[in-house]
């Protein structure tokens, strides 16, 4: 059973990553993992080696770096929702330097890829976490995240406008010969358009999709949830909006793309697959299930060997 995929240059030898923000810097999954493959090592391959727990992924998707540290949102930041959670985390994080000495360094032990979500409020700010990135060997890829605000346009976000993307991946392609992934937002009117964009600008994979705009409110209150009143609602409730986007970006363009979106069983990964996606990651399940990837990847094998599929990557876009 061959599993393995590539996303441009990056080689998979599965096609799991996590969705950026759901994974914190990792370590914290790693010690779970770990203690679950020495207390059930008869439930899981041999491959699986504890003594490199995250070494299970195809890759490693980090969470948000940005050029300087962010503080987040105040207020609430996570809640639950009918088949789903809402969240208004605000991409905190302490900035691409402290990211490289406290967090980098580790991950560079793991023996997994790392694709590094970035993030910023202009083009200088994401081309500025690019351009210290590539002096660091660990970094195989880049993700950026274009759902975040665009100052230099009025806060538009950079992925509703194709002319925002594309300046935007054509500062960081300047930067850097790695994978360039860019994470499309599905609040748009067409995300093909945007994707088109991404591609013709040098982008090499697209990730989809970013989280579906949303709110709550306190009816006791009469008051919004959440501080900035709009948030970012995932899990299982936004699987078909992420299903359609990446069978409608497939058609559109040519690059590879990474599935993801209410994820939670080795048949929801082959419905990504025969729609368009060449890879997957596993969002708000891992929330729900910290073994979440434990659980599919086994799964998914036993889904192939069933039914006679030898080369995982036969399954992209063969949607009859």
């Amino acid at each position: 059973m061959n599993l393995e995929v590539n996303i441009a240059s990056l080689r998979m030898k599965n096609p799991f990553t996590v969705a950026s923000g759901t994974f914190a810097p990792g370590k914290g999954y790693a010690a779970v993992w770990k203690r679950e493959l020495i207390s059930n090592a008869d439930s899981y391959p041999a491959s699986f080696d504890p003594s490199a727990p995250l070494a299970v992924l195809g890759a490693l998707t980090t969470k948000g770096v940005s050029s300087e540290p962010w503080e987040g949102n105040k207020g609430i930041r996570i809640t639950e929702t009918s088949s789903g959670i809402l969240n208004s985390i605000g991409l905190q994080n302490p900035g691409v330097e402290d990211f490289c000495v406290n967090e980098l360094v580790w991950l560079a032990s793991q023996s997994v890829p790392i694709i590094v979500n970035v993030c910023g409020h202009t083009v200088a700010d994401y081309a500025a976490v690019v351009e210290r990135l590539e002096q660091e060997k660990a970094v195989d890829a880049y993700e950026l995240n274009v759902s975040c605000p665009n100052v230099d346009c009025g806060g538009m976000s950079f992925g509703t406008s194709s002319a925002a993307v594309f300046d935007l991946v054509t500062a960081c392609r300047v930067q850097t010969k790695r994978p360039i992934i860019v994470k499309l937002t599905p609040n748009v009117t067409d995300i093909t358009e945007i994707a088109r964009a991404c591609e013709s600008s040098g982008a090499d994979a697209l990730s989809l999709i970013n989280t579906v705009a949303g709110m709550a409110i306190d009816v006791r209150k009469r008051a919004a949830v959440f501080d900035r009143k709009v948030a970012g609602l995932s899990g299982p409730a936004i699987k078909p909006v992420a299903l359609y986007a990446v069978y409608r970006v497939h058609k559109a363009v040519a690059i590879p793309i990474i599935g993801m979106g209410g994820i939670s069983s080795a048949e929801d990964v082959v419905e990504f697959l025969l729609a368009g996606a060449t890879a997957i990651a596993i969002g708000t399940y891992n929330f729900t299930n910290p073994l979440a990837i434990l659980h599919l990847l086994p799964a998914l094998t036993h889904w192939c060997e069933k039914e006679g599929v030898t080369h995982l990557s036969d399954l992209t876009g063969a949607l009859k």
